[in-house]
């Protein structure tokens, strides 16, 4: 039997070769994974055998993230605002700079009765989700053209206890009929329009880490020719959809905060802001209609 401590060393020395960052970190949150144990545990163990069908689907996972698999969709966990999330290769990774926008709505929905929060191309759903469980009173509609990314966001609803306030919507930005006037209702409209759309340069694409550039669904990376195809898009037939002085927001590329603030303007949004992250870069464009 392969002792905890041998497992460990060898699944780090085999993610270092592979050149992945935070290798022990993740050599140990794989360990974590396989076996449920906690490091206290580990500590008072670590010269223990491990079950042999455990120690070789330890491997069978190190060898998946030297692939550069990302850790979360292996374990199909990822944390966002608190909040446990199931994430798998039809949803982008949710990631800390977000939590920047998900906070700046929590601001401008304070002292709001029942919110009503439309979030456009929602993927997993960490976004509305975690704006509906931290409100408690807030209904909310998600939307993404990616059938396979409802699925995944219908299943966070359940795990997070808000599935009676949240609505999945197959839509292609606005064209739904979910949107639509033509259905014969009343076109709904919202207190908050959020949205963290793809927003990546087409270009680009193929410069970054691996982990997102074959991993991450193109769809919810890929902004067309200079990465703003889906904010002018949102910004011009997003506007209906709000009520008046409701607010939409964005999350941005580090250096799109000027050219999407300047959309907003010239499409009659007031008290436009750009909005830090906590490492100093433009991440968030916020502004009323």
């Amino acid at each position: 039997m392969t002792s905890l401590e041998t497992l460990l060393k060898e699944g780090t020395k085999v993610l270092e070769q592979h050149k992945i960052q935070e290798a022990r970190l993740d050599a140990w949150l794989l360990l974590e994974y396989v076996t449920g144990m906690n490091r206290a545990f580990y500590f008072a163990h670590s010269a223990d055998g491990m079950d042999e069908e455990k120690a070789d689907r330890y491997r069978e996972l190190i060898r998946k993230r030297a692939a550069h698999v990302p850790l979360q969709h292996i374990t199909h966990q990822a944390y966002f605002m608190g909040f446990e999330f199931y994430v798998n290769q039809n949803v982008l990774v949710p990631r800390q700079d977000t939590e920047t926008l998900v906070e700046k709505a929590l601001e401008v929905m304070k002292g709001k009765k029942t919110p009503r929060i439309l979030d456009m191309c929602t993927g997993s759903g960490c976004i509305l989700l975690s704006l509906l469980a931290l409100t408690g009173d807030a209904y909310g509609v998600g939307a993404d053209v990616s059938p396979l990314a409802l699925q995944v966001a219908d299943k966070n609803a359940v795990s997070l206890e808000v599935s009676d306030r949240a609505v999945f919507v197959e839509s292609n930005l606005f064209s739904s009929a979910f949107f639509q006037q033509n259905t014969g209702k009343d076109m709904p409209q919202y207190d908050i329009l959020i949205s963290n759309p793809p927003y990546i340069r087409s270009a680009e694409i193929e410069n970054l880490m691996e982990e997102v550039r074959d991993h991450d669904p193109r769809l919810a990376l890929d902004g067309h020719e200079d990465g703003l195809y889906f904010y002018r898009k949102i910004v011009s037939e997003g506007r209906a959809f709000l009520k008046e002085n409701g607010w939409m927001l964005f999350e941005i590329g580090y250096d799109q905060g000027e050219a999407v603030k300047s959309l907003m303007r010239e499409n009659g949004f007031f008290d436009v802001q750009i909005v830090k992250d906590l490492t100093g870069l433009d991440r968030v464009v916020l502004g009323r209609r």
